[in-house]
């Protein structure tokens, strides 16, 4: 799985003009999902995510996660993040995992999120979405699970 998590202070996703997923302060994650991922994947990105330690504590320092300062997430669907531009100019999209297993690992990822009572919203998969965001910071992170080798 690859992610780039944005600090939001309010983000939004619309499908056809409708506000589908709505969030204040919190983490909006794109997410993408690799041919190769598993059930540990989506457990192990769903835990760092949770306690990623991006939020500002009382002396300002980057010191605490989206569950100590009462924040929620906006989960987006985004194969993208899996493009390959090493060759020509027109991305490769080959290591993105096909849309059945990506979903059914979007969904998971999404189910681990919403299991710890964090106001969670999402997009909607396999859809054209517009997302619209105010970046706090900014401070975007990009995780990979698969280059974790202790999973």
């Amino acid at each position: 799985m690859r992610t780039i998590i944005q600090r939001v202070k309010k983000a939004s996703v619309k499908v056809e003009g409708e506000i589908i997923g709505e969030i204040r302060q919190g983490l909006l994650v794109l997410l993408a999902v690799h041919e190769d991922d598993t059930e540990k994947d989506i457990e192990w990105m769903a835990g760092k995510v949770m306690n990623l330690r991006i939020f500002g504590d009382d002396q300002q320092k980057i010191n605490k996660s989206v569950q100590d300062v009462g924040g929620e997430i906006l989960v987006v669907s985004q194969f993208t993040l899996y493009g390959d531009c090493k060759k020509g100019n027109r991305p490769s999209f080959i290591k993105s995992a096909r849309p059945e297993k990506a979903k059914e690992c979007y969904e998971k990822f999404v189910a681990k999120i919403k299991e710890t009572g964090v106001k969670t919203e999402t997009g909607k998969f396999q859809e054209h979405m517009e997302v619209e965001l105010v970046n706090d910071g900014p401070t975007t992170i990009i995780i990979e699970s698969q280059k974790v080798e202790s999973l």
